[in-house]
């Protein structure tokens, strides 16, 4: 399943385990098409991403989460292998 799609259907703790396996998995399988490939530039584009989420949901016309669930983890961790 394409990850964009695998954050939709997080609702559990073993969900977000399944999305970060497949997230390591597709770290080894597509490196290239990650922004983000090292441990240092994904944690700096995380706590980046988290800083600025609000912009994203209100660009969506999401309800900002107050408080992060199982869902908003993987969002967060789906962003940083991309954001600049």
């Amino acid at each position: 399943m394409d990850l964009t799609r695998q954050v939709e259907t997080i609702d559990s703790r073993e969900d977000l385990v399944k999305f970060i396996e497949a997230l390591r998995n597709d770290l080894a399988e597509n490196r290239e098409d990650w922004e983000n490939p090292t441990l240092d530039r994904f944690l700096e584009a995380m706590a980046a991403w988290v800083q600025s989420m609000d912009g994203y949901y209100k660009n969506w016309e999401l309800p900002v989460p107050d408080s992060p669930s199982w869902k908003t983890v993987a969002e967060i961790l789906i962003a940083a292998k991309q954001y600049e």
